[in-house]
């Protein structure tokens, strides 16, 4: 999945907590988060904070996605509540393989 994709596709699903996100949907979009808020931080401190609350639904739910994808529950989104160690968690979850076979999450993300 290439980078244009990636965020139509995040974008499209940006409250669908269900189903499965591929490692490079996840990484594509985090990409593209991270250009789009260092280019808003440039514009302004509103436009930074409009942008910010205008992606905290698509990242929680690619997010939650990805999670599914290696098999784990979307719930391990709050261990970002644990500072540091949590995000190291959860960065170990998101660089995982996703898994070839089909789970309670559903099929395999293309």
């Amino acid at each position: 999945m290439g980078f244009v994709q990636a965020v139509q596709v995040c974008l499209r699903k940006y409250v669908a907590f269900e189903g499965r996100a591929a490692r490079s949907e996840f990484w594509w979009f985090a990409l593209f988060q991270l250009i789009v808020m260092i280019v808003a931080s440039m514009l302004g401190r509103t436009v930074y904070t409009v942008v910010v609350l205008a992606l905290v639904l698509p990242s929680l739910a690619v997010g939650a996605r990805r999670l599914h994808d290696i098999g784990k529950s979307g719930w391990y989104l709050l261990l970002h509540l644990l500072p540091f160690i949590g995000f190291l968690v959860l960065l170990f979850f998101w660089v995982q393989p996703s898994q070839t076979e089909s789970n309670t999450y559903g099929v395999q993300a293309i």
